[in-house]
């Protein structure tokens, strides 16, 4: 084969793989996050997008790349397994922009979690995955299920059986990694009935509860993960299946329940409940990121914060939906808005000594108000932390409990021969201060590299193009 034959694979391959060269890290500490401990003094190699060795300090090579470690920590890169893709076909090109701050702050992988732009998050999805566009990588669950009616766009509406066996076909056509589920307008009988046929097609199913069911009962039915914590109170009294059946009857509100369930919360109910959902194999995203922005916008009106020069004007308009509305509560509802974040937040502990998994998300994106794309997931990790969890098991919750929710574990996890080379170079340990992840020295995303310089111009290129639009 000639040398000018050979040169135009090698630039295909680049084109299509999205990396440049081979590369050697050398005398990095590897941060073992499964164990929670250090591995120092090894030099990590990667090639074709992969690790492909790891061995003490002073392997002899000859990689084109070598980038000095000593000092440096490496881990995998982050899952945010909760955001949002949204706001209507003139707010594409701001969704899109959003791809680069996540790999500015080392988001590897995102977990779409649906509105009304699934077409072209799809279609993301498949140029990220070629190396025809450069991001994090995308699972998405398109369009979600619903009811007539819903107040949310872009779902797919279903009033029976037979439209909802309809909607899981159109979500097989598209190719959708798992099935998003909220609960609106969806008659509860047909929620259970959605998770269950949902779950039998193969797919993991993530949704909000609703009040008219219990966590046992949406649990028992197959729910793999709840996503937003909230939900979780309801298992703090043993009167749950006749609260929600109250609620049914329309003889109770949530927020009744939510209020009578915290002035007498059960906390042996509770683990007894999320031991249950533990062995049911459902997870919890608690998302406090958005819940705990939302609950004390009477404290912090984010007005000055400088993230806002990163995301676009459009979906800036975007978040005035729940800004405003937070602007009427009474002082009595306020009040509701701190204590449900608290308790809700306050059952990290529990729940993870309970069995069950916990998943990092933010719930970041258009409408979500203040959650920033990219920096948003390093501020639920400290919130992990702060109500209880170490910073090992929040840094589970993102780089392990992520890929193993969508049976990914094969190709992440971990720093591994192997394993897809996604991965961050920090400044400082994680272990001993959750806030290190935000030391990036470097992002390596598929094996391409990207150092401390290029990440600044990243930033300087985002922040531009946000400005610059109308």
């Amino acid at each position: 084969m000639s040398n000018k034959l050979l040169a135009l694979f090698a630039l295909v391959f680049v084109l299509t793989n999205g990396y440049t060269q081979d590369l050697l890290i050398r005398n990095v500490t590897i941060i073992d996050v499964k164990n929670g401990k250090l591995i120092s003094a090894q030099d990590v190699t990667v090639k074709s997008g992969r690790i492909s060795s790891i061995h003490k300090t002073g392997s002899k090579t000859t990689t084109a790349k070598i980038v000095d470690g000593s000092g440096k920590f490496l881990m995998p890169g982050l899952w945010d397994m909760h955001v949002h893709f949204g706001g209507g076909d003139t707010l594409v090109q701001e969704n899109k922009d959003l791809l680069s701050l996540y790999v500015l702050y080392g988001i590897t992988t995102v977990r779409d979690a649906a509105a009304d732009l699934s077409q072209y998050v799809l279609q993301w999805k498949k140029e990220i995955a070629n190396g025809s566009l450069e991001g994090p990588s995308i699972f998405t669950s398109g369009p979600k299920i619903e009811g007539y009616k819903s107040i949310w766009v872009g779902d797919i509406e279903v009033d029976n059986s037979q439209e909802l066996s309809k909607a899981l076909d159109s979500l097989k056509k598209l190719k959708v990694d798992f099935i998003k589920i909220t609960d609106n307008t969806l008659k509860p009988a047909l929620y259970l009935e959605a998770v269950t046929e949902a779950r039998k097609r193969g797919w993991k199913v993530s949704a909000h509860v609703p009040g008219a069911l219990s966590l046992q009962q949406v649990s028992n039915a197959g729910l793999s993960s709840v996503e937003h914590i909230c939900y979780m109170l309801k298992a703090g009294s043993a009167n749950d299946e006749n609260y929600a059946r109250q609620i049914a009857d329309g003889k109770l509100t949530a927020k009744d329940m939510n209020i009578a369930i915290m002035d007498h919360f059960d906390t042996s109910h509770a683990i007894s409940v999320y031991r249950l959902l533990a062995k049911n194999g459902t997870a919890v995203v608690p998302t406090l990121s958005i819940i705990g922005t939302t609950a004390y916008l009477d404290k912090d009106d984010h007005k000055g914060d400088s993230m806002l020069r990163y995301i676009g004007p459009g979906l800036r308009n975007t978040y005035a939906w729940r800004v405003e509305r937070a602007a009427k509560d009474t002082p009595e509802a306020v009040d509701y808005r701190h204590r449900v974040f608290e308790r809700a937040a306050g059952l990290l502990p529990i729940i993870q000594k309970s069995g069950m998994t916990i998943i990092a998300g933010t719930d970041a994106g258009y409408l979500n108000c203040f959650v920033y794309p990219g920096l948003g997931l390093h501020k639920e990790l400290e919130a992990m932390v702060k109500y209880g969890l170490t910073p090992a098991e929040a840094l589970r919750a993102s780089i392990i409990n992520g890929p193993a929710f969508l049976g990914k574990s094969a190709d992440y996890s971990e720093i591994k021969e192997g394993k897809i080379a996604d991965l961050l170079l920090l400044d400082a340990n994680p272990l001993m201060d959750i806030t290190n992840t935000q030391k990036i020295q470097a992002v390596i995303l598929k094996g391409n590299y990207k150092d401390r310089e290029t990440l600044n111009k990243l930033r300087e290129q985002i922040k531009a193009k946000a400005s610059g639009m109308k």
